[in-house]
């Protein structure tokens, strides 16, 4: 097995365990009814993390870069 696989199988592992410990963690005072769902926030930011970079590349594509000949 290949070091970049085993960071990889290690990084899923850590993952894993982070997830699964949002469901044995107790909420003393949830601000937000969302703040009572077990692993809401990582889901909520794997999603948005997804959606920031979605929107970064359509923006970079269709607006911000250059054509490459752009200065012939």
């Amino acid at each position: 097995m290949k070091v970049s696989a085993r960071v990889k199988v290690a990084f899923y592992v850590v993952l894993l365990a982070v997830f699964a410990s949002d469901f044995f963690i107790t909420r003393e005072h949830p601000v937000f009814p969302w703040d009572r769902i077990p692993g809401f926030s990582a889901v909520y930011g794997f999603i948005s993390c997804v959606v920031i970079a979605m929107l970064s590349k359509f923006i970079g594509h269709h607006g911000i870069m250059k054509k490459e000949d752009y200065y012939d």
